[in-house]
């Protein structure tokens, strides 16, 4: 595709005016179904395009403090039509997000708010806290009829069409600058790796608008080949998991995405009478982008839905973050999810031997449309060693806003031996039959007496080792240890946890042997604290992950009773 992704909108509305385009389904309205066609999105994108020029010049930052719904999608169309940078965010009130939103907006320092008129009063209140923007702009409250002075600007391939805030994980969410080039490419990337096929498949999804799997994969894959988009608010999908797998039933051809966590809870939760309704068959692609994948989280949905129709192939394990725009690698479209055994001990010495028991891992595939090397100290390792993963190709962000240093740091990356700049990705993965495994973050090891230990290895075995232990709301870390003790200073493991429901009387001592004796067991590893704490309370990114970083300075902060 020659001409930037945005082009495409302008390009289906003269070629499939009536053709739906997105659609929200308000499950806070009783499932009301909201859409707009290619031309309607069109002509209100222009709209707004009109105003925003009246308010702003190219390259100026617009900040989208838009909740999930259709207004969203017009205010980042409108946003690259009028060649502003978007910000995508969120609006006030998301529950464990205040923190990032501050952080997010003051990085961005935006000259103009969109909101919507609903959202208006905690935009304000929140503006109130913050540095203020020069105009703050309800999306709904923008006349159609400014449309027909909009007088189209060409855009290129080398132009910031927006700010995509990372989910912070491991650090502060920083600003990566997506290029118009960046958003076409991955796009192109995805829609051709999963055969998806023109004004016919459709897009299904829950994810969050502010999140980059969620923006590419409902706002951008619908421009490749004027399809539509199915969505509802992520608020929705954890009320009742079941209205995801509703929506999916509607459709015969249909890509979907979603987290790792969201696998596992939909089919712990959803119960045999709401199954009865479901037709899977129609999924052609269900995409996991968690790191790592767990063979569980597949096995568990796989087995739930079997008898709704699913195909074991359309299970898609993959791998991507925001530096990269999104997409990396990923199981083939009709491939079955590869699982491999390897050896724990050799794993935690940088080598991937199969083995019989130990640490079974989920492939994420190969890449497309892009370079993905194993390193080492700036050289590329060969199959079965673990290292740093480093990505090159056209879909790779070209910075941090106003971050020169990290920048160069984590874009700037020269392997050996070959010409041109990498990106570093900050995992830890491993190249075995040409196949990609992700092992974990590097700034997430506990390392322990010299020797690595994947966290989340850790964390399988502690949500296991009781029943009064909450899955998925697990953190294992380290935190600095007695300099004077007997072989230097290294780490102590420290685990958090969240008390399950319906556990609230178990005793704490108890939970605490059994999560010692346990990881002592299988992982030859003391635990210096164990922390029983309540629901809601162990940090996550807003893609679901675990904030491990969160969690320890939380913990050091004294702030887990």
């Amino acid at each position: 595709m020659r001409e930037t992704l945005i082009a495409q909108v302008a390009r289906w509305a003269r070629e499939l005016p009536e053709a739906p385009a997105y659609t929200f389904v308000d499950h806070l309205a009783g499932g009301a179904r909201h859409t707009l066609t290619w031309a309607r999105a069109d002509l209100r994108a222009r709209a707004l395009a009109v105003r925003l020029r009246e308010l702003a010049g190219p390259g100026d930052r617009v900040a989208v403090l838009v909740p999930q719904g259709l207004d969203y999608v017009v205010a980042m169309i409108g946003a690259m039509y009028a060649r502003l940078v978007a910000v995508p965010l969120f609006a006030p009130g998301l529950p464990g997000h205040g923190e990032r939103l501050a952080g997010a907006y003051a990085d961005a320092d935006p000259m103009i708010v969109l909101t919507t008129t609903a959202a208006l009063p905690g935009v304000t209140e929140f503006l109130a806290t913050a540095q203020a923007p020069k105009h703050v702009l309800a999306v709904d409250t923008v006349s159609d009829l400014l449309a027909d002075e909009w007088e189209p600007e060409p855009t290129g391939p080398g132009d910031l069409a927006y700010l995509q805030y990372t989910s912070g994980s491991t650090r502060a969410p920083a600003g990566v600058e997506i290029t118009h080039g960046n958003l076409t490419a991955n796009a192109t990337q995805l829609w051709e790796l999963f055969r998806a096929r023109p004004r016919t498949s459709v897009a299904a999804l829950w994810l969050p608008l502010f999140h980059d799997m969620g923006l590419v994969a409902t706002v951008a894959m619908p421009m490749m080949g004027g399809n539509l988009a199915a969505f509802m608010d992520p608020v929705a999908f954890v009320m009742r998991p079941v209205r995801w797998l509703r929506l999916l039933s509607e459709f015969t051809d249909v890509f979907t995405a979603g987290p790792n966590f969201a696998y596992e809870y939909t089919s712990a939760r959803v119960t045999p009478g709401e199954k009865a309704g479901l037709d899977l068959s129609g999924v052609r692609v269900m995409l996991n982008g968690a790191e790592p994948v767990r063979p569980g989280a597949i096995e568990a949905f796989d087995a739930a839905f079997a008898g709704c129709g699913l195909r074991p192939e359309a299970h898609t394990p993959a791998y991507g973050l925001a530096e990269a725009t999104v997409f990396v690698a990923a199981t083939g479209r009709d491939e079955r999810p590869v699982v491999t055994t390897f050896d724990r001990d050799a794993l935690r010495d940088g080598r991937a031997v199969p083995a019989a028991l130990g640490s079974r891992l989920v492939s994420c595939g190969r890449p497309y449309g892009q370079r993905v090397r194993v390193v080492s100290g700036g050289r590329a390792l060969p199959d079965g060693e673990v290292g740093e993963i480093w990505v090159r190709g056209p879909n790779v962000a070209r910075a941090y806003w106003r971050d020169a240093a990290r920048s160069a740091e984590v874009f700037g990356a020269v392997l050996e031996g070959e010409e041109g700049t990498w990106l570093r990705t900050g995992d830890l993965g491993v190249l075995h039959d040409g196949r990609l495994y992700v092992t974990g973050r590097i700034k997430d090891l506990v390392i322990v007496d010299g020797r690595n230990h994947y966290p989340q290895d850790i964390e399988a075995t502690v949500q296991e080792a009781h029943p009064a232990v909450r899955r998925d709301r697990v953190a294992a870390f380290g935190v600095p240890g007695d300099p004077g003790a007997t072989g230097g200073a290294g780490e102590l493991l420290v685990v958090v946890a969240e008390r399950a429901r319906g556990g609230e009387g178990a005793d704490v001592a108890e939970v605490g042997r059994a999560v010692r004796a346990a990881v002592r067991k299988y992982h030859e590893l003391s635990v210096h604290d164990f922390v029983l704490t309540g629901a809601g309370t162990v940090p996550r990114t807003s893609s679901g992950k675990i904030a491990r970083r969160a969690c320890l300075q939380a913990y050091l902060e004294g702030l887990f009773v």
